[in-house]
């Protein structure tokens, strides 16, 4: 482990630490916070009932999904706009805005389309994360130096062959960061959506439970899906420096 990485951990433990010290010496109301240490205890019982699985299976995979689409599509998309510059001239305004639109107001409009099945889910969460990679995909393509298309011409290389072996691993690191904001974008939209209208998954799970004043399975829930955060997050970080150090150490 890492001078850095070792830091890290250490002030992740020192804050859970802390917030089981406060928790058991009553600095925080019971009813308010649980111990870290119940919400661990809880969590496993919850695991090992399967009273949870189905939700699981339903929240992970929806956000599978929403991922996948919006890093494809995002990257398509933002292929096309670079390669059009008075559209990309018409969309940059709404790109430089667009986070500042409430998407979950169609929500309830979705509901009436599709129904309460996944669809509106999918459909938000690939709303909210595509632009993301939309963006990157543009950095990423603005920054790939000229000198590599004199090098394509010369060595006589077509269109694809350019793309491929020169600009994508010119532009990669703008793209992965593009994939990083898709991936926690993609995350949030989900269990949002989930949390205000879905009949099913962790977020519905979620709301139930605060409904109820059932903190040991709220704080369950939200501790699993930390961990799962924290998890995907922790491999992108890793797959990100494995490739920055492949690349030179270069990042944007």
């Amino acid at each position: 482990m890492t001078r850095v990485g070792l830091i890290r951990l250490v002030v992740i433990v020192a804050m859970i630490g802390a917030l089981e010290l406060a928790c058991r010496l009553g600095f925080i109301n019971h009813r308010i916070i649980i111990p870290p240490s119940e919400m661990a205890s809880a969590l496993v019982t919850l695991l090992a009932s399967g009273s949870i699985t189905a939700d699981i299976e339903r929240t992970l995979g929806v956000i599978a999904i929403v991922i996948a689409l919006a890093i494809v599509l995002g990257f398509a998309a933002g292929v096309v706009i670079h390669a059009l510059p008075r559209l990309r001239e018409a969309l940059d305004p709404f790109f430089a805005t667009y986070y500042a639109v409430p998407i979950f107001i169609f929500y309830p409009v979705l509901i009436a389309i599709f129904g309460l099945s996944p669809m509106p889910i999918v459909l938000i969460g690939v709303a909210t994360a595509i632009v993301a990679m939309i963006i990157a995909t543009l950095n990423g393509l603005d920054r790939v130096p000229r000198v590599l298309t004199k090098v394509a011409r010369v060595h006589r290389l077509g269109p694809v062959a350019t793309a491929l072996r020169l600009q994508l691993p010119a532009a990669a690191p703008y793209l992965f960061t593009g994939v990083k904001l898709s991936v926690s974008y993609g995350f949030i939209a989900v269990i949002a959506a989930e949390f205000i209208l879905s009949p099913a998954g962790l977020g519905r799970d979620i709301s139930d439970a605060y409904s109820d004043f059932n903190n040991r399975r709220m704080y369950a829930l939200i501790l699993f899906l930390l961990v799962i955060a924290t998890i995907v997050n922790a491999a992108l970080h890793a797959l990100d420096m494995r490739w920055s150090e492949r690349r030179g150490g270069a990042r944007p």
